[in-house]
This record gives structure tokens, C-alpha cells and sequence, in this order.
């Protein structure tokens, strides 16, 4: 099985980015962290982003400023990391969002590499249509959970705003059938990640990014 695209053993300076999506739970922190470490390169998860503009946690923006303004960050965010900065997550010239300034790879997990090369996507910014068409195209790697993995993953001592309820169980079906479709369309490579140490994980990752060979645990993307 193979990715989407040829990968090569060379890598280009500045580092083209790795962007991680999933559902919530799937591991897009751990692993990005742990696949950054392995590649030498600076991880960056675009919620610390959106947190850092906003001056306070996810789950609060939504409290006290709903959903669509985090969204509203979050486009931003996508678009700050995928520039290779952590921007700030505001608004530009005619309403428009803007990636902000580039901090020379402000991120974790490696030095000397010009931007984040490692993103963390959050869960539900792919559904964004401009995040969609920013995502097109770049080595977009989904990292695939089944849902009874994710529902143990997802328990209720995290703070997951869209996850309050009375039945955190059937509001999480109910995302992951408006979500999955797009996972898989913006796939470059699709990660099974079941059961699997994330160490193990972004190991399978770093082979097909720097070359080598695909293992049972890769499938190719479906874009």
C-alpha cells in the first residue's frame, strides 16, 4: 500500500508541513509531538494557537463566545500554521483573518527549521471550506480511530465543548458522521491508530515521510 503522493528521502528547506487531522481523541497532540521529536522538526497544534489569541481556553471561548467565533480563530490558526508561524488568530484588512507575523518556527520538537513543520489540526476545522481548500494538496495525514477506541479516549473528565451533554456518546456518532467523509477526502496518508502506542505511530509516519517502507499499519489516503 502506498500514499497518495511519492515521498522522497530528501527533504526541502524550509520544511514542507506535516498536517495532522482526526477526530477528536485520535491523538493529533501526542502523536504530532512525538512525530516532530523524530524528524527534527517544530510541532505546532493550532488550539494553542486560537488559545494564545483569545487569551483563554477552547472551552471557554465557546462558553462565552460561542462556537462560530471560534471558528472564526480557528480558520485563522490553520492558516498561521500552515504559513509557518504561530500567528495570532485575528482579523485582517475588510474582516478578513490573517495569519499574523512568522516566528521562525515558535513551535516544539526540533530547531533550526524555518516554521512549524508538524500542525495538529483541530477536529472539527476541516469542515471550514477555506481550511478545506488551504488543506489541498499538502501531506495531510488522518489519523484514523475507530469510534469505541475514541469513546474511551474521549471521557468526560476532558474538557471537549462540543462533547457536553447528556449523551456525550451520541453527540460524538453524530460529528464523526458529518466528519469522516472529509477526513478521508483530504487525505495523503491514512493511519490506523487502534490500539497503537503513539511512539509506534509517528515512527510508521516518519518512514513514509523520509521514504521508506509502508507497513501494515498505513493505508493509502483516499483524497
Amino acid at each position: 500500500m502506498t500514499a497518495d503522493h511519492e515521498t522522497t528521502g530528501t527533504q526541502t528547506a524550509p520544511f514542507p508541513p506535516i498536517v495532522l487531522i482526526g477526530a477528536p481523541g485520535a491523538g493529533k497532540t501526542t502523536v504530532g509531538a512525538a512525530l516532530a521529536a523524530r524528524l527534527g522538526v517544530p510541532f505546532t497544534d493550532t488550539d494553542a494557537i486560537v488559545e494564545a489569541a483569545a487569551g483563554k481556553p477552547v472551552s471557554e471561548i465557546f462558553i462565552t463566545d460561542g462556537e462560530p467565533e471560534f471558528r472564526r480563530l480557528e480558520r485563522a490558526a490553520v492558516a498561521a500554521a500552515l504559513a509557518g508561524g504561530e500567528g495570532t488568530a485575528g482579523e485582517g484588512t475588510a474582516g478578513e483573518e490573517t495569519a499574523g507575523e512568522e516566528t521562525g518556527g515558535a513551535g516544539t520538537g526540533g530547531e533550526g527549521t524555518a516554521g512549524p513543520a508538524v500542525v495538529g489540526v483541530g477536529g472539527g476545522a476541516v469542515m471550514d471550506e477555506r481550511t478545506q481548500a488551504r488543506l489541498a494538496g499538502q501531506r495531510v495525514v488522518y489519523l484514523e480511530t475507530g469510534f469505541s477506541e475514541l469513546a474511551k479516549r474521549v471521557g468526560l473528565d476532558r474538557a471537549r465543548p462540543l462533547l457536553i451533554g447528556t449523551n456525550p456518546r451520541a453527540q460524538l456518532k453524530a460529528l464523526l458522521e458529518q466528519r469522516l467523509p472529509v477526513y478521508a477526502r483530504l487525505a495523503w496518508l491514512t493511519v490506523r491508530t487502534d490500539g497503537r502506542d503513539p511512539d509506534e505511530i509517528a515512527a510508521e509516519i516518519a518512514a513514509v515521510i523520509e521514504g521508506g517502507a509502508i507497513t501494515s499499519g498505513v493505508a493509502g489516503g483516499g483524497r
